[in-house]
């Protein structure tokens, strides 16, 4: 059997095939096609195959791999925390083009640290904290930070328990905002990713009003705050900011067209 045969016969899309080879063999894209051919080595289907298998009983790529690329960057994944997705890097815009030199940042349900990450990388005048109530989640998100060489400040907390009177230029939220009954949970990669992350077990909305509500508490005068929704939350996010006192209340499209962040600016009383 030629390598060609064997990625063939694994019965994965091309890339995930591709991509859990390379990652067991060291051998690129530009290898196999160069070697599609030849006669395959009976090591490489040793430990090709297990991880076809892992693939095929639906396990994310991500976490057979242990890694995610977010915004150019490799990031650290396990199923302690969300994978990122290409969608988030809007978040990531929207709150760069809003930050001032030397601005307070803080993202809130932070998971594997993309976000405060990719934002302190970016713009190392940054000030950067991040809070996630898991303490799974945070060793993943201090892990690349480390990796990565970021200097951001992690926090166990329930939202904004742990962060006493702080305030803050942006606040930046991609929390769970799945309807505990929405089908998607127990179908695709969305199975073997943790639940805590993905579904608030209410209507979608349960931690969206939290961290709105208390947003008014801990940003400064005129700060933004900027939070990721589900596909059809836009509105109901945009209600819930005006009712706080927001202002310049606005949705933006991901790259699929969809409002997928919402957000505003906060004027204090």
């Amino acid at each position: 059997m030629n390598y060609s045969a064997l990625l063939l016969q694994s019965g994965l899309d091309k890339i995930d095939a591709q991509v859990l080879f390379s990652h067991c063999t060291g051998k690129n894209r530009a290898w196999l096609i160069g070697h599609g051919q030849d006669e395959v080595d009976p090591a490489h289907v040793s430990v090709f195959n297990p991880l076809a298998a892992r693939r095929r009983a639906g396990e994310p790529v991500a976490y057979i791999i242990g890694s995610r690329e977010f915004y150019g960057r490799d990031f650290v994944v396990n199923p302690s925390v969300l994978i990122p997705r290409p969608d988030t890097e809007l978040l990531v815009e929207l709150a760069l083009e809003r930050a001032a030199d030397g601005a307070r940042v803080l993202d809130l349900g932070t998971g594997s640290g993309c976000i405060p990450i990719t934002l302190k990388l970016e713009r190392l005048d940054l000030d950067v904290s991040a809070v996630d109530l898991s303490p799974s989640a945070l060793i993943v998100a201090q892990t690349n930070a480390s990796r990565l060489d970021a200097a951001v400040r992690f926090y166990q907390s329930d939202w904004y328990q742990a962060l006493g009177d702080a305030r803050f230029e942006i606040i930046v939220s991609n929390p769970p905002y799945i309807e505990k009954n929405d089908h998607h949970l127990s179908e695709g990669d969305l199975r073997f990713e943790p639940r805590s992350a993905l579904s608030d077990e209410g209507d979608g909305l349960v931690h969206l009003r939290r961290i709105i509500s208390g947003a008014c508490h801990h940003l400064k005068e005129s700060g933004w705050l900027l939070c990721e929704h589900g596909w059809d939350q836009s509105a109901a996010c945009r209600s819930l900011l005006e009712d706080a006192g927001f202002h310049e209340v606005q949705s933006w499209r991901d790259l699929s067209g969809i409002e997928r962040v919402t957000g505003g600016r906060y004027t204090l009383a």
